[in-house]
């Protein structure tokens, strides 16, 4: 494994392995971390790739403590891969100042605004960097890899898997921030890191790219009644169900009675989702 890569700390899980790893990232320009799980298959043979997007406050730990996936993985032969959500410790004035701006809080786009641009480029970072640093380390399949996320990571994954359909199999996300460009997060955030020409908002708005490309693959998200969140605004699924139907683009959305915003809806539906994924990434 090469010099760049940092392995800081592993654990046995499924017959497989769970590990947490720091490397410096050229793309955003300090050091970054991720986690994966890699399933007993990989002692035999490569392995498909299933990335998982955090959302806002969370870091590369969330997920795989969380949300009980490492069994579907192990039985399905897929690899996780969960990186952090931000940058983090970069100097930059008020990134720890709140909680839904600067750290924990990258937003999956490619910051143009001073002095956001020199360190927030998760978009790239997600897409290119990533990926690759994780085909060159690790027994995967590059050809095999899908997407998916939570709330903030929920938009990241769409808008990853939309302004890339062929480097995505399937993509799905559980009560994703599926408008941005229209909601009080998307503009605090996309205001800072992209500045105040709406037009440029529109390039990581999953509701605006779905319009202009389809996937081949069903789109699928679990979104929760009672998510306090829905019920303020931020997430509006339903702008995203219209624009899919405009276009014939196939969406299964979900609505799960009695459920929150948390990790104990997602525990509760994550099997479902590690399925939807296989049938894309195994066959």
């Amino acid at each position: 494994m090469p010099n760049s890569l940092q392995l800081n700390s592993e654990y046995r899980c499924f017959d497989g392995t769970v590990a947490y790893y720091s490397h410096q990232s050229a793309t955003c320009n300090c050091p970054m971390n991720f986690a994966v799980y890699l399933p007993p298959q990989t002692k035999y043979h490569s392995v498909p790739i299933l990335y998982y997007l955090s959302g806002l406050t969370c870091n590369e730990e969330n997920f795989i403590t969380k949300a009980g996936a490492q069994q579907y993985a192990a039985k399905l032969g897929i690899m996780l891969v969960a990186p952090d959500t931000s940058p983090r410790n970069t100097g930059i004035p008020g990134e720890d100042e709140t909680w839904d701006l600067g750290s924990g809080a990258g937003f999956y786009v490619d910051a143009t605004e001073n002095p956001w641009q020199k360190h927030y480029q998760m978009y790239s970072y997600i897409t290119q960097e990533l990926p690759a640093l994780i085909a060159q380390n690790f027994p995967v399949k590059p050809d095999k890899q899908s997407i998916f996320g939570h709330s903030m990571g929920g938009h990241g994954a769409l808008i990853c898997a939309l302004k890339n359909p062929q480097q995505y199999l399937s993509v799905s996300a559980f009560a994703p921030i599926a408008a941005p460009t229209k909601c009080p997060w998307g503009e605090k955030l996309f205001t800072t890191y992209l500045g105040t020409d709406r037009q440029k908002w529109t390039k990581y708005d999953a509701s605006e790219l779905v319009k202009h490309t389809q996937l081949n693959s069903t789109i699928l998200i679990d979104q929760g009644t009672e998510d306090q969140f829905y019920q303020q605004q931020q997430l509006l699924p339903e702008n995203f169900e219209q624009a899919c139907q405009q276009v014939g683009q196939k969406l299964k959305l979900r609505w799960q009675q009695g459920y929150d915003h948390s990790y104990f809806t997602i525990s509760s539906f994550i099997k479902d989702h590690m399925q939807h994924h296989a049938v894309y990434l195994t066959n």
